[in-house]
Parts: structure tokens; C-alpha cells; sequence
């Protein structure tokens, strides 16, 4: 918890506890640092995109179990 007050200060700091500045350089970073992946929006999202992800991967392990052994010469 400690650390995460001295980031909530150091970022406070930097906006000079304006938040409309603070939000402007979130937006920048934002902008500069664009997410790669998909994002939840809610719970729901959340659930959606979990699940999603899991029978992704269950598929994939299905697959490999399927596959036929490689021949040893």
C-alpha cells in the first residue's frame, strides 16, 4: 500500500494536483504507449474475455492430444 500512495503522490505532483493536467498527460501516455490486446470495459466484458481466452486454450491442448506420435528411427 505504501508504494502505491508514493505513485498516487509522485503522479499528483507532476499534474501540480490540477486534475484536468493530470488527465491531459494520461491521455499523452495513452497515446504514446497504445495497448496491444483487447479491453474489458465491465465485469461482464471481463467474464467474456476470460472465457474466451480458456477455451482457446483448451482447444489447442485438445489438439496436441490428438496429434500422432513422431516416428523414432
Amino acid at each position: 500500500m505504501k508504494e502505491l500512495w508514493e505513485t498516487k503522490d509522485r503522479l499528483a505532483r507532476e499534474a501540480g494536483y490540477d486534475p484536468q493536467r493530470f488527465l491531459e498527460i494520461l491521455r499523452q501516455w495513452e497515446a504514446e504507449h497504445p495497448h496491444p490486446g483487447p479491453v474489458a470495459r465491465g465485469p461482464e466484458a471481463l467474464r467474456q474475455l476470460v472465457a474466451a481466452e480458456e477455451n482457446e486454450r483448451a482447444a489447442s491442448s485438445a489438439w496436441m492430444l490428438r496429434d500422432a506420435p513422431v516416428d523414432e528411427e
